[in-house]
């Protein structure tokens, strides 16, 4: 008789519409390799709380915004953290999973981060641009974020947002990790189609940047997509941390690239399911 496979809980929402990406189809492809490891189902964000006792591990992927459904998610965390299931990406995220706020403490501490702040009386400290960048503390997907021009700066009510100026960026690009690990990079070229990706060569000062981001959070089981900003002066700037379900373009790659990744998203499953410690993310 074949041994028992581990059995997975995927967590996906497959009708979500991301705009410029297909959640479908990444989670139909990625938890289809993972069968040959785990028994493996699949399940809307909704019903994670109700069926994961009888998983010994709970995926979380392209679930969608958590704030469409922000009571059930904490319901499921605070039910999964109780009872010690293990949830990849691990529940300690100091990121996206928490909110944006983390990018007030990095930019505190010097961090290369797009500045930003919470505090009307914080405003003086921000660059001078022509407009500026407001987004609420618990945004997703561009949800509630508007444009403000400079003049407007003060009628501003400071009540769970956060305000950076707008930066003219060359590119984007987003550096993807499994654990602490590096896996692959991807930019778009045209500021103006986030979504139209192409693979990424980074420089060693490139990985460096987005290393120290991953090193800086606590998870140590799940996967993390850097997304930073390039300046007209060659800089880098983060622009968040995705720590929660960052969606990992993996039809961008090429097949030897995408197996690579798929065996390090594996081998992170089974490590988590090898944890004799406490199950407490």
């Amino acid at each position: 008789m074949a041994a028992t496979k581990p059995r997975v809980l995927y967590v996906t929402d497959l009708a979500y519409p991301a705009a410029g990406r297909r959640y479908c189809d990444e989670d139909i492809a990625l938890s289809d390799r993972l069968r040959a490891d785990f028994d493996l189902a699949l399940c809307h964000p909704l019903d994670a709380a109700a069926l994961m006792d009888a998983f010994d591990a709970v995926v979380v992927r392209n679930s969608g915004p958590v704030l469409h459904y922000q009571a059930q998610y904490d319901a499921f965390r605070a039910a999964a953290l109780r009872s010690g299931t293990r949830v990849h990406n691990q529940l300690r995220g100091k990121a996206d999973m928490k909110g944006k706020r983390y990018l007030l403490e990095l930019f505190a501490a010097g961090h290369p981060v797009i500045p930003t702040v919470d505090r009307a009386e914080d405003l003086a400290g921000l660059p001078d641009v022509p407009e500026y960048v407001v987004k609420p503390e618990l945004g997703a997907d561009s949800i509630g974020l508007a444009f403000v021009p400079r003049e407007e700066l003060a009628g501003i009510t400071f009540d769970g947002v956060l305000v950076q100026p707008r930066i003219r960026f060359t590119y984007e690009v987003s550096f993807y990790f499994v654990d602490r690990t590096f896996q692959y990079a991807l930019h778009a070229p045209d500021p103006g189609r986030r979504w139209q990706l192409e693979r990424y060569r980074p420089t060693p000062a490139d990985l460096a940047f987005a290393q120290r981001f991953v090193d800086w959070n606590d998870i140590d089981r799940g996967v993390q997509r850097v997304d930073a900003c390039r300046t007209p002066e060659g800089d880098l700037l983060l622009v968040e941390l995705e720590d929660l379900n960052p969606y990992l373009s993996l039809d961008v790659l090429d097949d030897a690239a995408r197996d690579t990744f798929v065996t390090a998203f594996t081998a992170s499953l089974h490590a988590l399911l090898a944890d004799d410690g406490p199950r407490t993310d």
